[in-house]
């Protein structure tokens, strides 16, 4: 399995049952995809950096999800035909390194090493 992160954008205009309806769309859609360690944040209306469209403000949903891979593209394709996002980006995290021990070196020996 694999990490994925996902952020889209919802229009600002919709009402709260109607981002509730589409987080749900969206989780539900996961779910079918076998997705794993499902976590969604709603970080609420923000302003865009740029406008979008007509569109100053964006309603802002974080999604973190592990999976095979196989979900992505119909996922994208299904936001992207939606009237409600304005914009996604699903971005794959790197590998987690499975007990990997680093020493740490004290920072007086680094400088006895130096001079």
């Amino acid at each position: 399995m694999t990490d994925y992160e996902m952020m889209y954008i919802l229009r600002p205009d919709i009402s709260e049952e109607v981002v509730q309806q589409e987080v749900t769309r969206y989780r539900e859609f996961l779910e079918q995809y076998n997705a794993q360690d499902l976590t969604i944040k709603i970080w609420g209306k923000r302003r865009l950096a740029y406008p979008i469209g007509k569109f100053q403000d964006g309603i802002y949903v974080l999604v973190n999800y592990s999976a095979d891979g196989k979900q992505v593209a119909p996922l994208e394709r299904a936001m992207r035909l939606s009237e409600q996002v304005i914009r996604y980006m699903t971005l794959k995290l790197p590998a987690k390194k499975a007990t990997e021990k680093t020493e740490a070196t004290p920072v007086k020996e680094l400088a006895t090493a130096e001079a």
